[in-house]
């Protein structure tokens, strides 16, 4: 066999690694296809996701169940977890800014994307309460503000 058969065969089994990578590579995951209703640019998440659940039979009615069925489980569970849906910060390269979008993955992959209503934040996993936990008494809520404030103070002035 001559230097130049030589290099050939070389090549072709390198192109073969390089198939083999590709076929590979296409196994990845995408990217998901979540795009601005605004713009029709992709959306670059910027928080993890946060789970939500349905604690009324009506959330669960809205999304197919019968009544019967979905005033049994909820009676069984009190909450169930919509596990298609969940509220994330993407930020619009467009906009130039991050909002936060109410995602529903469906049957087949798509996502729909809504900007997240007041409603929605009730009824998500591991967010915190914008006024407090409101099965704490005003007099805590109140000395909890006080003592934060003097530390402030106090690690302002040093003392």
């Amino acid at each position: 066999m001559s230097a130049r058969e030589q290099r050939t065969v070389k090549v072709k089994s390198a192109c073969e690694k390089n198939d083999k990578r590709r076929t590979r590579n296409r196994k990845r995951s995408k990217r998901r296809d979540i795009c601005c209703p605004e713009h029709h640019c992709y959306l670059d998440s910027m928080s993890p996701k946060r789970p939500l659940y349905a604690d009324q039979p009506e959330q669960l009615q809205s999304r197919g169940l019968s009544r019967k069925k979905a005033t049994m489980l909820i009676a069984q569970k009190t909450t169930i977890a919509l596990s298609q849906e969940w509220l994330e910060a993407f930020w619009c390269p467009e906009c130039y800014e991050t909002r936060w979008y109410h995602v529903q993955r469906g049957d087949e992959g798509q996502y729909v994307v809504n900007l997240a209503e007041r409603e929605l934040w009730q009824r998500a996993q591991g967010v915190i309460h914008p006024y407090g936990n409101p099965s704490v008494g005003e007099f805590s809520r109140k000395q909890a503000c006080m003592s934060a404030y003097h530390l402030m103070q106090q690690s302002q002035h040093g003392s």
